[in-house]
């Protein structure tokens, strides 16, 4: 589903606060339910609280999963992020980077 200026998938090109990012391999929760695809909103400063702003460009694990749980839908918790497919936590993580650019900067990445 996208709406303009507001919501994009990884296939498209990022324009607004809010992205849904399907997974590779879904995330197993207990009770049988399973995670395909997750929400994450543009972080504002105070979700980044704690986090060296390198170290999340960079995609550092522990910069990334501490970001995660504070801008996902549903909630990712520390132990699907520690067992999430390294493909999916990079995407999740570029996602997370594309939000902290400005719009010169996106100007300049290739669509």
């Amino acid at each position: 589903m996208q709406t303009p200026d507001t919501e994009h998938t990884t296939t498209d090109k990022p324009t607004g606060d809010i992205v849904t990012v399907t997974l590779d391999t879904p995330i197993a929760r207990a009770g049988g339910k399973q995670i395909t695809e997750v929400t994450l909103r543009k972080p504002l400063a105070g979700a980044l609280r704690g986090v060296a702003m390198g170290d999340l460009v960079a995609c550092k694990y522990d910069a990334v999963a501490q970001v995660l749980p504070r801008v996902s839908t549903p909630m990712l918790l520390k132990q699907d992020i520690e067992n999430m497919d390294p493909a999916d936590l990079f995407k999740l993580g570029g996602e997370v980077v594309g939000f902290l650019l400005t719009k010169e900067q996106k100007a300049f990445i290739p669509q």
